[in-house]
C-alpha cells in the first residue's frame, strides 16, 4: 500500500515537474520568437551579404584557373603554337606547356632552353599576385575596419566599403579589354581592401544588434556565409556556366551584385544602437533602433546593459598595439592570440581553398572541379556543426582536436600524392584526406581563435589585441597565397608532408601554452596564463583586465 502511494506521488511529482518544465519552455520559446522580429531578420541578412563577397571573392579565383592562366600566356605574347595547345589542353592538364615553339634544328641552344622557363615563371609570378593581391589588400585594411565603423557609423561605413567592392568588381569585369593580368591583379587587391574592411565591421554590427540570448548563434552567421560564398563561387565557376574562355570576367565580376544588393538594403537597416548610445551618447536614438530591432518588446534590459558598458569603457585605459608586447600583463596573451591566428593561416587550408581544382587535377581526379565544390559543401555543413559545437565543448579541446586531426589527414594526403603512380587507387586517399582536413579545420582552428582573442583582453586592449590579430592573420594568408605555387612546385607530391610538420609544432604549443577559456572569469584566465608562464604576477594582470567575464559569457 505504502510502496503504491509512493509511486503514485513520485509519478505524480514528475508529471508536474515536466509539465512546469514544458511551460517554462515554451515561455522561453515565445520570449524568443518576440526578440526576433522582421527587422532583425532583414538587418542581419543585409549585413552578411558582406560576409558572403568575403567568401565569394576568396573562392572565385580557384576554379577558373587554367582559364585566366591560359589567358595571361596570350596577354604575355606566347608565341602561336602554344597558345593553340594551351586552349586545347590547359583546362585538363596542371603541367607546364612549352612557350616557345620547337626549333627546326635539332640542335639545342642555350636561349632555346632558358627561355620558355622565363616564360613560365612569369606566368606562374602573375598568377600568385592574383590570388595574394587579395591578402594584400585585407592585410592592409584590417586596421581600420573598426576606426571606420567608430567615424561614420556601422551602415555608413559599410555602405562607403560597398563602393570598394565595386570598384574591384569593375576592374576584373573589364579585365578582359585590357592587360588582364594588371587589371586582376589591381581588382582582387580592391576587393581584398573591401573584405578586410568587411571582416571588422559585420561581427561588430551583428553583434550589437543581436538579442543577448542569440549573440553566439548570429555571430557565427558571420563565418557561415563567408563558407557559402565560397561554395556558391565553386559552382558557378563550373565549365559549363562561368567558368569559361567566353565568360570567366563576369565570374569574377559577380560579386559586384551583393554590394549592389546590401547597398540598397542597409537603407532599410537601423543603426547600432550601441554604436549611438556609447559612443555618440544619443540615448533617444538608440531607445528607437532598439524598437524597430525588438518589436513591442521592452528595451530597459538592453538600455541598462549598455549603460553599464558604456560606464566601463569609460573607466578603463585604451591600450595602443605597442603596449600589448612592452606591458608584461599583455605580453602572454597577445603572443598567444598572434601564435593561433597563425596557426589557423599556416595550417595549409588556404592552399586547398586556393588551389584544390590543382590538388585534385595532380591527384589525377577524373572530375577535380567537382571535388573542390564537395569541398566546399564540407566546409559549409562543418561550419554549421561548429555553432553548436563551441558552445558545448572548450575553445582548447576542439582547437587541439582540429588540429591533431588536420596533423594526421596532411600525412594521408601527401602519401597519397607520393604513392599515386604505383596505386591508383591512392587518388582516392588525397581525396578523402582534403575532406577530412577542411571538416577538422572548421571544426576548431577555423572559428575559434576569433573567440578566444576576444576572451583573452578586456575592454581597453580589445580592439587593439584584434586589429594585430587580424593583421598578423591576413598577413599569413598573403604569404601562403603567394608561395604556395611555388612550394608546391618545389616539393612536389611532399608539400603537405610540410604542412604537417608545421601543425605537430603549433599543436604542441597549444597543449602547452594555451588555456581554455570557455565559462571562465578573466581572473581565472590571467592565473592560468600566469601558470602557463611560470610567474606569479596574476593578480596584477587580473585587476587590469577585470571586465572579460562578462563578455566570455556572452
Amino acid at each position: 500500500m505504502d510502496q503504491a502511494l509512493s509511486q503514485t506521488l513520485s509519478k505524480t511529482g514528475w508529471a508536474r515537474s515536466l509539465h512546469s518544465w514544458a511551460l517554462d519552455l515554451l515561455g522561453k520559446v515565445g520570449q524568443n520568437n518576440r526578440q526576433v522580429t522582421g527587422t532583425l531578420v532583414l538587418t542581419v541578412f543585409t549585413a552578411v551579404l558582406g560576409s558572403f563577397q568575403f567568401g565569394y571573392d576568396i573562392g572565385v579565383i580557384n576554379a577558373p584557373q587554367q582559364v585566366i592562366i591560359s589567358h595571361y600566356r596570350q596577354v604575355l605574347s606566347v608565341p602561336l603554337d602554344d597558345r593553340k595547345a594551351i586552349n586545347n589542353h590547359a583546362s585538363q592538364s596542371t603541367q607546364e606547356l612549352p612557350t616557345t615553339p620547337y626549333p627546326r634544328n635539332p640542335t639545342p641552344t642555350p636561349w632555346a632552353e632558358e627561355e620558355p622557363m622565363a616564360s613560365s615563371g612569369i606566368v606562374t609570378m602573375f598568377w600568385s599576385l592574383s590570388v595574394s593581391s587579395f591578402a594584400v589588400g585585407g592585410m592592409v585594411a584590417s586596421f581600420f575596419g573598426g576606426w571606420l565603423g567608430d567615424q561614420l557609423g556601422r551602415i555608413k561605413a559599410m555602405l562607403v566599403a560597398n563602393i570598394l567592392s565595386l570598384a574591384g568588381a569593375l576592374l576584373m569585369g573589364f579585365s578582359k579589354l585590357g592587360p588582364s593580368h594588371i587589371l586582376i591583379i589591381s581588382g582582387r587587391g580592391i576587393s581584398g581592401l573591401y573584405c578586410g574592411l568587411i571582416s571588422g565591421l559585420v561581427p561588430m554590427y551583428i553583434g550589437e544588434i543581436a538579442p543577448t540570448t542569440f549573440r553566439g548563434a548570429i555571430g557565427a552567421l558571420h563565418q557561415l556565409a563567408i563558407v557559402t560564398g565560397i561554395l556558391v563561387s565553386q559552382i558557378i565557376g563550373l565549365d559549363f556556366i562561368l567558368g569559361n574562355h567566353e565568360l570567366w570576367h563576369i565570374l569574377l565580376a559577380l560579386s559586384a551584385v551583393p554590394a549592389v544588393l546590401q547597398s540598397l538594403l542597409l537603407f532599410f537597416c537601423p543603426e547600432s544602437p550601441r554604436y549611438l548610445y556609447i559612443k555618440l551618447d544619443e540615448e533617444d536614438k538608440a531607445k528607437k533602433s532598439l524598437k524597430r530591432l525588438r518589436g513591442g518588446a521592452d528595451v530597459t534590459k538592453d538600455i541598462a546593459e549598455m549603460r553599464k558598458e558604456r560606464e566601463e569603457s569609460s573607466s578603463e585605459q585604451k591600450i595602443s598595439i605597442i603596449q600589448l608586447f612592452t606591458n608584461s600583463s599583455y605580453r602572454q596573451p597577445i603572443l598567444v592570440a598572434l601564435m593561433l591566428h597563425m596557426a589557423q593561416q599556416f595550417s595549409g587550408i588556404n592552399g586547398i581553398f586556393y588551389y584544390s581544382t590543382s590538388i585534385f587535377e595532380t591527384a589525377e581526379v577524373s572530375q577535380p572541379v567537382y571535388a573542390t565544390i564537395g569541398v566546399g559543401a564540407i566546409n559549409t555543413v562543418f561550419t554549421a556543426v561548429s555553432v553548436f559545437l563551441v558552445e558545448k565543448a572548450g575553445r582548447r579541446s576542439l582547437f587541439l582536436i582540429g588540429m591533431s586531426g588536420m596533423f594526421i589527414c596532411a600525412i594521408f594526403m601527401s602519401v597519397g600524392l607520393v604513392l599515386l603512380n604505383k596505386l591508383t587507387w591512392m587518388s582516392y586517399v588525397s581525396m578523402i584526406a582534403i575532406f577530412l582536413f577542411v571538416s577538422f579545420f572548421e571544426i576548431g582552428p577555423g572559428p575559434i581563435p576569433w573567440f578566444m582573442v576576444a576572451e583573452f583582453f578586456s575592454q581597453g586592449p580589445r580592439p587593439a589585441a584584434l586589429a594585430i590579430a587580424a593583421f598578423t592573420n591576413w598577413t599569413c594568408n598573403f604569404i601562403v597565397a603567394l608561395c604556395f605555387p611555388y612550394i608546391a612546385d618545389f616539393c612536389g607530391p611532399y608539400v603537405f608532408f610540410l604542412f604537417a610538420g608545421v601543425l605537430f609544432v603549433f599543436t604542441l604549443f597549444t597543449f602547452f601554452k594555451v588555456p581554455e577559456t570557455k565559462g571562465k572569469s578573466f581572473e581565472e584566465i590571467a592565473a592560468e596564463f600566469q601558470k602557463k608562464s611560470g610567474s606569479a604576477q596574476a593578480p596584477k594582470a587580473a585587476m587590469e583586465m577585470k571586465f572579460l567575464g562578462e563578455t566570455a559569457e556572452r
